[in-house]
């Protein structure tokens, strides 16, 4: 994911760790506001019932954090190509 800024130049490497890190914490915020708002009283009432929902909601998480991690390492440019040969 190494598209231009909205100047024209090429987003760096550190740009573009800090937006990962970023779209990471919006995930994990949340799946911790999912956890927080449904899961925890669901499991007051229904313990199992709410741990299955709790797991479905991960895996789907963990989904997306594969699929996101696939689409990066598909952009990137295979190791050596753009270094200088000696």
């Amino acid at each position: 994911m190494c598209g231009p800024m909205s100047n024209g130049e090429p987003r760096s490497w550190e740009q573009q760790f800090r937006e990962g890190i970023a779209r990471a914490e919006e995930e994990l915020h949340r799946a911790l506001t999912y956890i927080n708002d449904e899961v925890v009283p669901e499991v007051r009432r229904n313990g199992s019932e709410a741990l299955r929902a709790a797991a479905i909601e991960l895996q789907k998480l963990a989904q997306r954090m594969d699929d996101h991690r696939a689409a990066a390492a598909a952009t990137k440019p295979p190791p050596g190509k753009d270094q200088p040969k000696p």
